[in-house]
């Protein structure tokens, strides 16, 4: 159910590193739990974050909740279609990503949860 090359935060917050970037989202279990996704609020290209940091909200019909940065970076591309059209997210939230950041520090994907640690947690 969760991407075995994702890695996964404790917030469920995803992330795919490829190439010294990683596409950032949220888990198909945070759509789940939050319902109907209705808005997103999405950092600017060029923000700078790190691991932990708060870098956007996602609505839902029920709550507003914060996105977290898995991992310390600068935002280098921003999925606008995703914020015109939020509702993609409770379609394929693995599929759907927030933001691609270039990675400060590589080696903090080590302490996230991998796709088997993800899934007790989400049980």
């Amino acid at each position: 159910m969760y991407p075995a090359d994702y890695r996964y935060t404790q917030d469920h917050e995803w992330v795919s590193v490829v190439g010294g970037q990683g596409r950032i989202g949220v888990t198909d279990y945070a759509q789940k739990q939050l319902g109907d996704i209705v808005y997103l609020e999405l950092p600017e290209v060029g923000k700078t974050f790190k691991q932990g940091d708060v870098m956007g909200t996602i609505e839902s019909v029920k709550a507003v909740s914060e996105i977290f940065a898995p991992v310390s970076g600068e935002v280098v591309d921003v999925n606008k279609g995703l914020a015109e059209h939020p509702e993609a997210v409770n379609h394929d939230a693995h599929a759907s990503w927030m933001v691609v950041v270039k990675l400060s520090n590589p080696a903090e994907t080590e302490s996230l949860l991998n796709a088997a640690q993800y899934s007790e947690l989400a049980k």
